[in-house]
């Protein structure tokens, strides 16, 4: 399949840039500006190869996109991706070149940090361009945004207990939270302190060893914990868990986790319905870190930016009603509540004007 039939028509951009002295090889997708400038972590990963990097940048920055409306911001989607090892060729150089590459879209695309990226290369970023966000407090940033995403998606799993139980409390409640990095960490965190009954795994041996450490859980191998007999699975690593060899084995009534796309394909969220299994939608639980990064653009206010995370509670409980009223699933809800909102607001468009001069409106055009 060439580029442009994996584009289909639904991308506004996608950008390959290669920097050879310094091995940069980058790629960001611009799904849509059609709610403003499309804003979107950073994955700093080694891909087995280019076309693997595509689909990946492809699918996380519609994901983005749905995750901006849904969240009810007015912001677009969009995402970045940097093909090799961290830990080899991360160097200042190879930064600083990715951020003359994303100054050079004008404004279209904001960056933050994500899979392999983290606040200092935001920092870094940030010498060269102004369309960045997660930065340190000190350049006016919020810092590392995945406490508030384990925030977010800990709110999000009361709401799924809510519609799975009809109990607001996690107490008791198993959990099998599927990668303890930046955000699974965090959340394990709250569901300790919640009373959760947690087990945990991770690649990362120094990650899982850190989360047992600090939390006493409970481990298990990463390719088995999604069928671990638990109240609630939680994938917080690499997205793609939920598929078809998988399906069969969830021994959990709710998927609620930080990971993006974690279905493989759409189908998957009616088969998880159909299962009788509650499932949050990815792009609503786990939009905590945008809407907190998303504050920066007017000036970080850390109690404004934990407000509006707060409402990812309510637009979970939202998306369960949208889906009973119009019997269809979880997944499927959460799409048309995105769809609907870029629909009816997108006849405003909003952008960013490059040079700091702010936001602007252009009124009647799509």
């Amino acid at each position: 399949m060439s580029v442009f039939d994996q584009l289909d028509g639904e991308y506004e951009e996608v950008v390959f840039f290669h920097d050879p002295p310094t091995g940069l090889r980058a790629i960001i997708a611009i799904h849509s500006t059609t709610l403003g400038p499309a804003l979107g972590g950073t994955r700093f990963y080694p891909f087995a190869s280019e076309g693997e990097a595509l689909t990946d940048v492809l699918r996380l920055s519609r994901g983005m996109s749905y995750k901006a409306a849904a969240a009810g911001l007015d912001l677009g989607g969009g995402k970045a991706v940097i093909i090799g090892d961290p830990k080899r060729i991360k160097s200042e150089e190879l930064l600083r070149a990715y951020g003359r590459f994303i100054e050079s879209l004008g404004g279209r695309y904001i960056t933050a940090e994500d899979i392999g990226t983290a606040r200092e290369d935001m920092d870094i970023v940030r010498r060269e361009t102004r369309y960045v966000t997660g930065v340190s407090p000190e350049l006016g940033g919020s810092g590392d945004p995945s406490p508030v995403t384990a925030y977010g998606v800990y709110l999000g799993m009361i709401a799924c207990a809510e519609e799975a139980w009809g109990d607001h409390s996690l107490e008791g409640r198993r959990v099998a939270v599927q990668g303890v990095g930046k955000v699974g960490y965090h959340l394990v965190k709250h569901l300790i302190e919640a009373r959760a009954q947690v087990v945990v795994s991770d690649v990362d041996v120094d990650a899982l060893a850190k989360a047992v450490k600090d939390f006493g859980v409970e481990t298990t191998d990463s390719d088995k914990i999604h069928a671990v007999p638990c109240d609630i699975f939680a994938p917080c690593a690499l997205g793609g868990v939920i598929r078809d060899d998988t399906l069969p084995e969830l021994k959990c009534r709710v998927v609620a986790g930080s990971a993006n796309n974690q279905l493989e394909r759409p189908e998957h969220g009616e088969a998880l319905a159909a299962a009788g299994i509650v499932y949050a939608p990815d792009y609503v639980i786990n939009a905590g870190g945008l809407i907190n990064v998303s504050d920066e653009l007017q000036g970080y206010n850390p109690a404004r930016a934990k407000s509006r995370v707060e409402n990812i509670y309510r637009n979970v409980r939202e998306i369960f009603q949208i889906a009973r009223e119009r019997h269809m699933s979880a997944a499927a809800s959460a799409d048309e509540f995105a769809r609907e909102r870029m629909e009816k607001i997108g006849r405003v468009r909003l952008y960013w004007v490059p040079g700091g001069r702010g936001w602007a409106k252009i009124w009647g055009r799509t």
